[in-house]
């Protein structure tokens, strides 16, 4: 893998977009552009951080986060593919075989007052074992007034494969007892956590009040997070993404995450851009396809 010296040397922008050392010593490219600052870690090319010019954090990080080889992330928005949450009942393998992985740095380039990063990673025996197809996948994170992500899935297999992806974004709120979820009313839905039969959500505004993870489907619907502690609308639109899940473990089940800090359930809801279950992508030889998420923040 190149030094933080290569990567600065080949990729950075003075003053706008340089690759540190930052926690557990992994490698993290910092943005601090007019429009925004922001944080990816080069270890499952995963977003940390989010910040508007003249506004606050837009992802939650977990206090408590591992940041080592082989450790997911807790927070932020991590990449997710091929497949979304334990694989076959195996709750050791979650969420697939990039998340931990060390991406490589195709390109960082100005966008307008903001920054675009480019991030790339292919199959190789290490994920063949897990998942036996080749692949490539590409990665834009673009920072600047809104915060968007682009992930692209191209099929270098000699028949065609079938697909999960999710980009499980994190979004920090005061308090997520007060905050008011628009977007998905009168969609079908299951909760994972009560069982597998499918409901569907009859009220326009979702106020959770306990602990929940549900998977809308289908929905293409963007989504907006009324954050009235912080006074702040955060917009989560999307594009060639089938599902949006919904996640807080709440105070009955954060206990059970090492990579969480008991009290931090009221500070975060997970509003993920996604295509699983029976909206799984299927992709041909040569095949690309591309989803979507952009994020955008608006005082209340």
């Amino acid at each position: 893998m190149p030094t933080l010296d290569d990567l600065n040397r080949q990729f950075a922008i003075p003053g706008v977009a340089t690759f540190e050392s930052a926690r557990g010593g992994l490698t993290r490219l910092n943005v601090t552009a007019p429009a925004a600052e922001g944080h990816v870690y080069l270890h499952g090319a995963h977003v940390t951080h989010y910040q508007p010019a003249g506004g606050g954090p837009v992802l939650f990080l977990s206090q408590k986060s591992f940041f080592a080889t082989g450790k997911a992330i807790r927070g932020g928005v991590p990449v997710i593919f091929p497949w979304f949450g334990p694989r076959n009942g195996d709750a050791t393998q979650m969420h697939g075989v990039v998340r931990t992985r060390e991406w490589n740095v195709r390109e960082i380039a100005r966008d307008g007052d903001g920054v675009r990063a480019v991030f790339t990673i292919a199959s190789d025996d290490q994920t063949r074992a897990a998942w036996p197809h080749d692949f490539e996948l590409i990665f834009i994170v673009t920072f600047g007034p809104t915060l968007a992500m682009q992930l692209a899935v191209t099929n270098h297999s000699p028949k065609e494969i079938k697909f999960e992806e999710a980009l499980h974004t994190y979004l920090a709120v005061g308090d997520v007892r007060t905050v008011a979820l628009d977007g998905l009313g009168s969609t079908p839905y299951v909760e994972k956590f009560v069982g597998p039969d499918r409901q569907v959500q009859a009220d326009a505004i979702l106020k959770l009040a306990g602990p929940t993870d549900r998977v809308y489907l289908p929905t293409r619907a963007t989504c907006t997070v009324d954050d009235k502690v912080n006074r702040r609308r955060i917009t989560v639109a999307k594009e060639n993404s089938d599902v949006t899940v919904v996640w807080n473990p709440w105070s009955d089940k954060i206990v059970s995450f090492a990579d969480f800090d008991a009290q931090e359930w009221t500070g975060f809801l997970c509003v993920e851009t996604c295509n699983v279950w029976d909206r799984a992508v299927t992709l041909g030889p040569g095949q690309t396809h591309v989803m979507r998420s952009t994020i955008n923040v608006k005082p209340d």
